[in-house]
């Protein structure tokens, strides 16, 4: 097979699985592992694919600079953000003092919170009052109110937020890179979730696997200060830098 054929057939195969190993393609296009590897290098030159440890994955849409509104968040990786959220409600414990970032994983994780003495902390609206619905003590920051995320935001937020030292802090992520870390496209979310992170003895970014590889305008954190609970995980490159819980769903 010539090195072109091999090239259609890689960049085919990854437009159907997203992710592939060099242990697939040998097996798949008869070639030694060492020519698939020249194959994936070129095609990652030539920006066609990412290379990976282990094999490549398929280029999606990399940099972003807006966002969905809630409505529409709710309705994606539904299923996804369940067991995501099911997996952090179970780390939380009664003496823990706990911010919860405004996002839609984020709110998934509150429907798994059930008769906690936690003291927790939001800056999301909706957030809050599935908390005090479930009888939890619960405490919302004062500031702007962001229309698109019902999310607090702003200077106000970020002190009001410096009063607090969390156990936990429970962020949500746009994106997540290997280069730039944790973002996010609006500055003023950014900040709030730098904040929290600052004042955490512990930070975990809940995000399904469509968040990996992307990059928004605003990095709030690295990757190397938090840990990642997701679904799947196709580079595992991430886990060289921090740690990635991966649950089934």
């Amino acid at each position: 097979m010539l090195s072109e054929e091999r090239h259609s057939a890689i960049l085919e195969l990854l437009e159907n699985k997203k992710a592939v190993t060099v242990s697939e393609l040998t097996q798949i296009l008869s070639a030694s592992e060492s020519t698939i590897r020249r194959d994936l290098n070129t095609l990652d030159h030539l920006g066609k694919l990412n290379k990976v440890h282990g094999g490549a994955t398929a280029i999606d849409k990399t940099y972003d600079v807006s966002e969905d509104d809630v409505a529409t968040k709710e309705l994606q990786c539904i299923e996804e953000k369940k067991a995501i959220g099911k997996y952090a409600a179970s780390l939380i414990y009664d003496n823990d003092f706990v911010y919860i970032d405004a996002g839609t994983t984020t709110s998934c994780m509150i429907d798994y919170i059930e008769d906690s003495k936690a003291t927790f902390v939001t800056n999301g609206i909706a957030h809050a009052k599935k908390l005090l619905s479930k009888g939890l003590k619960t405490y919302v920051i004062g500031g702007r109110l962001k229309q698109s995320t019902e999310a607090v935001v702003g200077a106000e937020g970020i002190c009001n937020m410096q009063r607090f030292n969390f156990t936990k802090s429970f962020l949500g992520a746009n994106g997540i890179s290997t280069t730039v870390g944790f973002t996010t496209p609006d500055t003023e979310e950014a900040a709030m979730k730098t904040e929290a992170a600052k004042r955490s003895m512990i930070t975990i970014v809940l995000a399904d696997h469509t968040k990996f590889s992307k990059v928004f305008s605003v990095t709030f954190a690295e990757l190397r200060n938090t840990c990642i609970i997701t679904d799947q995980l196709a580079d595992k490159a991430f886990k060289d830098i921090t740690v990635v819980k991966e649950v089934s769903v």
